[in-house]
């Protein structure tokens, strides 16, 4: 585990991730669903 500070303050770490510490607490604060989007709906946008 490691520290790391940012102007929000410590965040703690596990030692084998290359991200700091806004990533962090991006990842706890708006977690991913495992919702994907439809395949139509990604062509569409590449369309557009």
């Amino acid at each position: 585990m490691r520290i790391e500070q940012d102007a929000l303050g410590k965040v703690k770490l596990p030692d084998d991730v290359y991200y700091g510490a806004q990533t962090k607490r991006a990842v706890d604060n708006f977690p991913i669903s495992g919702l994907t989007l439809p395949r139509k709906f990604i062509k569409a946008q590449g369309v557009v």
